[in-house]
């Protein structure tokens, strides 16, 4: 392997207990303790476990962690109605509703309920609205895209003037980690299915990050020698020596990819564990928020 592995579930570690550090001396020096609430809506065995892993690494953390699990067939309007709340009690800093949400509920009515200074997932348009914005900072940072800016940064990775290319054009990580890269002075090439050429486009960037949900889409011939790859796709695919049956797969070819690249994420390890690692670390921002207040 040529590339320089870039180890995901060691620098979330690292972050997590940077803010497990902080956590401690916000309780020793105030008293105070950083709240997460979440709302499950439904019984998606995926959602399901996202939240759990959430509330695990909140214990760990030291934060509080606040569980709300409805019904599927839950209205819109009992949903924004404990959304509403959440926002009135004092003791949650952080609100996090799991998507996707039943087909019933808008989710965009529902995340536009959550409090500004609550939004730990960072989807709310005036957070996005200012991410977007030259001068502007947003007071929180969507997490995936937060936890691909910290792997580029602990890995000595230059966003200054380098070309990047944004595989992808989602809300949750595309469209917001271009903003980043652009905030962080690289020029930036948005691609998604409809780019023509979009191997020629790939070739040209120093930075990759893809967002697609398409396996191994990104081979190794596709990458610019010494290029970083950051993966943030995530795909199931058939296996039958695997004892589930599939393997996950990210959008980039890693064997191929890892022989041309300067360095790379893997998956499952790469950028998984940041987004978490993110959101503990939008968490307890939000406390300060809080507490800066008192």
């Amino acid at each position: 392997m040529t590339a320089q592995l870039i180890d995901g579930t060691a620098i979330a570690n690292q972050v997590k207990e940077e803010i497990k550090e902080a956590v401690a001396r916000m309780q020793a020096e105030h008293n105070y303790t950083p709240g997460l609430a979440t709302v499950l809506v439904g019984e998606d065995p995926a959602s399901a476990t996202y939240v759990r892993m959430k509330h695990r690494n909140c214990e760990k953390l030291g934060i509080r962690s606040i569980s709300h699990v409805l019904p599927a067939d839950t209205s819109q309007e009992e949903v924004i109605k404990l959304v509403a709340s959440l926002n009135a009690d004092p003791e949650v800093n952080g609100i996090l509703v799991q998507l996707p949400l039943p087909k019933h509920i808008d989710e965009e009515a529902v995340l536009n309920t959550i409090d500004l200074e609550k939004d730990v997932d960072g989807f709310h348009p005036v957070n996005i609205g200012r991410l977007a914005m030259k001068g502007r900072d947003p007071l929180f940072i969507p997490c995936t895209p937060y936890g691909c800016m910290v792997l580029l940064e602990r890995s000595g990775i230059q966003t200054n003037g380098a070309d990047a290319v944004i595989v992808g054009r989602s809300n949750i990580v595309g469209l917001p980690m271009a903003m980043l890269l652009q905030k962080a002075n690289a020029t930036v090439t948005i691609c998604h299915s409809r780019t023509k050429d979009l191997a020629d486009h790939i070739r040209q960037a120093d930075i990759v990050v893809a967002a697609i949900g398409w396996a191994n889409m990104i081979t190794g011939d596709m990458i610019k020698p010494g290029a970083a790859i950051i993966d943030v796709g995530i795909n199931r695919v058939d296996d039958p020596t695997d004892k589930r049956g599939y393997k996950l797969v990210g959008d980039v070819d890693f064997d191929s990819a890892k022989e041309v690249a300067g360095a790379i994420t893997p998956v499952p390890g790469g950028v998984g564990p940041m987004t978490i690692a993110m959101l503990m670390k939008n968490t307890l921002h939000a406390a300060e928020i809080a507490l800066a207040k008192k």
